[in-house]
């Protein structure tokens, strides 16, 4: 009886432990579903949603009041009042024959008044040939000598394409994202045929070794500056390299933008650029080769008895897990809400005084407090694998960092102005799929950094590129886009 009562518990015992098994298996199966059926919503809603973060109109979806005053017209603007640096061409329209008067019969005169109206028209672009007369002087007397006038400068001598036109193909590739091909279609419809689409992209590697001490002083800038954003995009290298899977690096502030691009994604990249720099605070994601970078230059700094850096991380990738989790917890509601408070704030302190920008952040304090001790509270709530527990986890785990931007007026919140400053370049990798050489990927860094860096200031990059092209050819410095501004009155806005 007593081996049968043992045998009994101990298949007791198995049983428990084999349905213990099937329930974790059984749970399993189920945390994983739910994480596949989040993802299939997730990227269904990337496909085919809205890509813009902004939230809907709260009033939405409240009727207007029908006793509401009706909005006042605006003044219809004439094109030259809209467009102020657009030339204004006259036309004078008269009659061929002299009409009649309609009281009278009598023949009528120009009696010198007129009624004016405007509309904008087009000029398309014109193709031309400049055929240059060098003309040779001899000498009368002995006839010993013959000397011919010299060249103008150029951005390449000899070449068969002028200087306007390296600088129109490209900032149609690098500035209104263009293709060469397309390009080269264009200008065939408006009969340049067959232009040889290589030939074209050799033209923007032209302009890009001229204009190479302007990038070059952009670097400078970024290195002087105490506060810096930072993040990296793929690049494809289709041809010239081992490695096809480079990366675009880019590191900005308010007013200079820098790229470069590596064949690796290596925290190597960011501690090589940033060692000898000036930067406290690196405003960058989560992305662990950013906090490895700021080890290795700490370390460096240490050595040399420098002031230490530190990372920020980027208050809007906290707000969008949370925003990605609400379409399965209504409790991400309440982040998001608070979220929508702290960035109102943020918005309302915008070029305002440092201590205006300090007293509101003074007011966000609390909010993230109460954010916190939610989050700390209903964590354990949710799976592992929940898109909730992965924003809740982000946001805890990376308090510290999300949060020093309310200690000192200067910190950005988030990174998403240099969020930005990437779209043109992966918008451009979507358009022509990469570079074809090393060259060209140089080519990349150099003129995207100088456009973008126009467009941080304002400043058409056609414009720039112009007047930087002229007087380098007239022996002067080079300039970045700020410095244009500040010294070109007549910068036109880049709109």
């Amino acid at each position: 009886m007593k081996h049968l009562a043992s045998y009994q518990q101990q298949t007791t015992k198995q049983l428990q432990s084999y349905l213990k098994k099937i329930e974790n298996s059984i749970e399993k199966e189920r945390q994983y579903n739910l994480f596949l059926s989040e993802e299939y919503i997730l990227l269904r809603d990337k496909v085919f949603g809205k890509s813009s973060e902004k939230e809907g109109s709260e009033n939405k979806d409240k009727k207007k009041d029908k006793n509401s005053s009706k909005p006042k017209k605006r003044k219809v603007q004439l094109p030259s009042e809209r467009y102020p640096n657009v030339p204004v061409e006259e036309r004078d329209i008269e009659l061929q024959e002299l009409p009649q008067c309609s009281c009278c019969g009598h023949k009528m005169k120009d009696s010198g008044l007129t009624e004016d109206s405007e509309y904008l028209t087009v000029i398309p672009a014109k193709y031309i040939i400049i055929r240059q007369k060098r003309h040779k002087y001899s000498c009368s007397k002995c006839y010993g000598d013959i000397q011919t006038a010299s060249c103008e400068p150029r951005i390449k001598p000899g070449s068969a394409f002028g200087d306007e036109m390296i600088i129109d193909v490209a900032m149609s590739k690098y500035c209104d994202l263009i293709p060469v091909e397309r390009y080269a279609a264009i200008a065939g419809r408006q009969g340049l045929l067959d232009l040889p689409p290589q030939s074209l992209i050799e033209l923007t590697h032209y302009l890009a070794d001229f204009v190479r001490d302007a990038y070059d002083q952009l670097k400078d800038k970024i290195m002087d500056s105490e506060v810096l954003h930072a993040d990296e995009t793929p690049h494809r290298m289709l041809e010239g390299d081992e490695k096809s899977h480079w990366y675009l690096w880019g590191f900005s502030t308010m007013s200079t933008s820098y790229f470069d691009i590596q064949n690796t994604r290596s925290g190597m990249v960011a501690s090589d650029f940033l060692k000898k720099s000036k930067c406290q605070f690196l405003m960058s994601d989560v992305f662990s080769g950013y906090p490895k970078a700021i080890r290795d230059i700490n370390e460096y700094r240490t050595h040399h008895q420098l002031p230490l850096a530190e990372n920020l991380h980027c208050n809007s990738h906290s707000r969008r897990y949370f925003k990605e989790a609400r379409m399965f917890e209504e409790e991400a509601q309440y982040f998001i809400d608070q979220y929508k408070k702290i960035y109102r704030l943020n918005a309302f302190s915008k070029k305002r005084s440092f201590k205006q920008v300090s007293r509101a952040r003074h007011f966000m304090r609390p909010l993230f407090l109460d954010m916190q001790k939610k989050a700390t509270d209903i964590l354990l709530n949710y799976s592992n694998k929940s898109k909730m527990a992965k924003a809740l986890s982000y946001f805890l785990n990376n308090y510290e960092c999300l949060t020093k931007f309310l200690n000192n007026p200067a910190l950005p919140i988030d990174n998403n102005s240099q969020e930005r400053l990437l779209r043109n370049p992966v918008i451009g990798r979507k358009t022509w799929y990469g570079t074809h050489s090393k060259r060209g990927a140089k080519t990349a860094a150099i003129l995207f950094s100088l456009v973008e860096s126009c467009k941080l200031n304002q400043v058409n990059p056609r414009e720039y590129f112009k007047h930087l092209v002229q007087d380098l050819l007239s022996g002067k410095k080079a300039y970045t886009p700020e410095e244009f501004k500040n010294n070109h009155s007549h910068a036109v806005p880049d709109g």
